[in-house]
């Protein structure tokens, strides 16, 4: 459920005043930030951020698409490593059908 139009975007009132407080100066340095739900404003056009995931700070650069988005959506908190290929799934199983041959073998000497 997306916030309601009348209290408007959340911005941490702590990072508006950072932001506020670099935006006349030259060569800003990065923005460190914790605040993952905070909305991207127009002011924050052009400014670095260094975003936590829970592990690192992963530096954005903030572009004109990204206003109306949260800074989280730009720090992915999990790695995805793919699918694992499907020769590894069969030598995976491989092992498990071979113990099960062995035991059919075992059952028919016993008749």
């Amino acid at each position: 459920m997306s916030r309601s139009i009348w209290k408007g975007p959340y911005v941490d009132p702590s990072l508006l005043k950072k932001v506020e407080k670099l935006k006349g100066q030259t060569n800003v340095p990065p923005i460190k930030t914790w605040a993952r739900k905070c909305t991207i404003i127009p002011e924050f056009v052009g400014l670095s951020f260094l975003i936590y995931n829970g592990k690192k700070f992963i530096p954005i650069k903030i572009s004109d698409e990204m206003v109306g988005h949260k800074l989280g959506e730009f720090s992915p908190t999990r790695t995805f490593n793919g699918h694992t290929p499907a020769d590894k799934k069969a030598a995976q199983s491989t092992p498990s059908v071979g113990g099960a041959k062995a035991t059919t073998g075992s059952s028919n000497e016993k008749k």
